[in-house]
């Protein structure tokens, strides 16, 4: 039995065998282990088969609804029984490195950056940052030039979506941005459910059970 997938415009035609399954959950296992993102030429070599079929795999484990995001420095399996809360936050461009610093000092992890044009609707990018050294490799990416951040396409309003360990460290957290005068008021218009009720403070609380 055959899959046919589309990913990325390519089709592909990934076979359902034992095989493939056993390296899929072995795939998913290196996932959820790492502590960053893994390329696809280490997941490639860790389980012995083509680059070209570690993307098949990829693919295949997105259809089956496992929340994996590509980014430069590779593949990354968010909620690995994390909380979770999404920001919605005003600052300026010259202010994106402290907000990220005091993010992962606090212990958060920044899964993406989002802004929501009124125009072109959401416009997201993942990010996978969760040290210091990875705030100053993206800081370091966005002086050279070669991108602009999104918060410039909307007046420097901008969502991150933040996983931590518990639902304190996002309390924290939250406080930590509102301390700053960074947290933003949410907008009835806006097409993103934060809240889990009508009386919390510009949150979307999720927190997934560890095993």
């Amino acid at each position: 039995m055959y899959l046919l997938l589309i990913f990325d415009g390519v089709y592909f035609m990934a076979g359902k065998g034992m095989a493939g399954k056993d390296r899929r959950e072995k795939l998913i296992k290196l996932l959820t282990e790492a502590d960053s993102a893994i390329s696809g030429a280490e997941l490639s070599e860790k389980l012995g088969v083509s680059r070209q079929i570690i993307v098949q795999d990829i693919a295949i484990l997105k259809a089956e609804e496992y929340d994996i995001i590509s980014t430069n420095r590779g593949y990354v399996l968010l909620n690995k029984g994390l909380c979770e809360r999404t920001f919605k936050v005003r600052h300026s461009a010259d202010m994106i490195g402290e907000e990220l610093y005091a993010i992962v000092d606090l212990g958060g992890k920044i899964c993406d950056v989002f802004v929501y044009h009124k125009i072109y609707g959401v416009i997201k990018a993942p990010m996978s940052i969760k040290t210091r050294k990875d705030v100053y490799e993206y800081l370091k990416t966005l002086s050279s030039g070669i991108s602009s951040p999104l918060l410039t396409i909307t007046d420097n309003y901008h969502y991150h979506t933040v996983l931590a360990e518990d639902e304190e460290t996002l309390d924290r957290i939250q406080e930590m941005l509102k301390e700053k005068g960074f947290l933003a008021e949410l907008r009835d218009y806006e097409p993103v459910d934060f809240w889990a009720n009508k009386n919390a403070d510009n949150r979307n609380r999720t927190c997934t059970p560890k095993d």
